[in-house]
């Protein structure tokens, strides 16, 4: 191969979804290849990873791999610890913090941080273990618990969740007793949180991909289709920007670059200040689907190619060791507040992901993929990943419905973006 061009394998290890990989697919190619700083030329592939025996010394083929799988499948999990600890593989996400993905470790550490967690309590099992031991140790020694007492003083309402969290299972809204006693029997085996719930005016979700962030007004209430709404202006600039900082002081602490996080939000009283509470902020699998994000899906897809593009063009140095000493020190340090705390965490956040290189980077090497990307999400593929994805998730009666309102979503998002990028040409050209 010549010297001045270099070919890099994106490898996509996936589960169900087929919407979003065909885009970054159709994405990656419409790119093509982008030089560096030195005149080299770097060209962009994609492969959908098989699941198969692996020999702990084969060599990858991949340079960076893309994951959605291995949150809840052991087997690739394993691959991706291997091609990271043998081979240099870039991972997007750390697979040595998985554990935190577990929601505990990370209430436990943004606690430590001094971060606004609800006040939560871990209670044992309703049903034994299943261990031969169980029955000795529990009745040597687990103390008798009054759970009602606990809820009393949490404050009703509030929330019921599995310690390890994903996918909205098992979340129970405690009213009182005696939703409180029942849900607490149908969890079964599964070790739970109690959560102080917080009044609130909204429910932030953030999604960042590397240094790059959307937070979005969600609607957990509401149907797959519409959780997530179109509203640019429901935060304060100040609320906004804090649940940016959050959303990268997680991802940085864990060594995660693709990651979502929820945070209810108070609003201020006469110009006061908004209180953000973060509630749940180890996703990182996050749901990047056009069924449920729509209009927001064109960003993330452009944010994952830039990023993953990104890093394999600079050689972007990946950090398996976490640094947890540098954040506990700002968090022990008594002559700053809140506010002074969040900016030294988010200077730590943006120095990790290299945030101002990153926007320089793209700015100048991806000068025409907003254009580019526009007119893939415009045109028939777009259109055709709509209609699959709808046909394959919605039952037959309702889908000339829900490809209406994808269309109209994803078209909507088409019209903002031609005005930005005609906006932002304007400025560049002093107009």
């Amino acid at each position: 191969m010549d010297t001045a061009t270099r070919s890099h394998l994106v490898g996509l290890l996936l589960g169900t979804e087929n919407d979003w990989p065909v885009a970054l697919e159709s994405l990656v190619r419409a790119l093509g290849p982008v030089t560096d700083g030195h005149g080299i030329e770097h060209r962009m592939d994609t492969e959908r990873v098989t699941i198969e025996p692996f020999s702990l010394r084969d060599k990858p083929r991949h340079a960076l791999v893309i994951d959605r799988l291995a949150y809840w499948y052991y087997v690739p999990r394993e691959w991706l610890k291997k091609i990271s600890l043998m081979d240099d593989v870039y991972l997007l996400n750390s697979p040595f913090t998985f554990q935190a993905m577990e929601k505990h470790s990370a209430y436990c550490a943004m606690m430590r941080l001094g971060l606004k967690i609800p006040e939560t309590v871990l209670v044992p099992y309703k049903n034994p273990v299943d261990n031969s031991r169980w029955a000795y140790t529990a009745e040597k020694y687990n103390r008798p618990f009054d759970l009602e007492q606990i809820a009393a003083d949490l404050g009703y309402p509030l929330y019921m969740k599995p310690f390890d969290g994903g996918g909205w299972r098992g979340v129970s809204r405690i009213d009182g007793p005696e939703t409180l006693r029942r849900a607490y029997d149908e969890s079964g085996e599964m070790l739970m949180h109690l959560q102080q719930s917080k009044v609130h005016d909204v429910f932030a979700r953030s999604l960042s991909i590397g240094p790059e962030t959307m937070v979005m007004r969600f609607q957990p209430d509401n149907p797959q289709h519409d959780r997530y709404a179109v509203d640019h202006s429901f935060l304060s600039a100040q609320s906004g920007e804090e649940c940016v900082t959050i959303n990268r002081l997680v991802n940085a602490f864990f060594r995660w670059e693709f990651n979502s996080c929820e945070m209810l939000v108070a609003f201020g009283k006469d110009g006061g200040r908004d209180e953000v509470y973060p509630i749940d902020y180890a996703n990182a699998c996050p749901d990047i689907a056009i069924t449920s994000l729509h209009y927001y899906f064109p960003w993330a897809i452009k944010a994952l190619v830039s990023w993953s593009t990104y890093c394999l063009v600079t050689e972007r140095h990946r950090q398996l060791d976490v640094d947890t000493s540098a954040y506990f020190a700002i968090a022990d340090r008594d002559d700053l507040d809140y506010d002074e705390k969040l900016a030294a965490y988010r200077r730590l956040a943006d120095e990790y992901l290299e945030t101002e290189r990153y926007t320089d980077w793209r700015d100048s090497r991806l000068r025409n993929f907003d254009q580019i990307a526009l007119e893939w999400f415009s045109g028939p593929e777009l259109d055709r990943v709509i209609v699959d994805t709808v046909r394959s998730t919605f039952p037959a009666h309702e889908h000339d419905q829900f490809i209406e309102h994808y269309r109209g979503l994803l078209g909507l998002w088409c019209s903002d973006e031609a005005e930005r990028i005609d906006v932002h040409r304007e400025t560049e050209n002093g107009s």
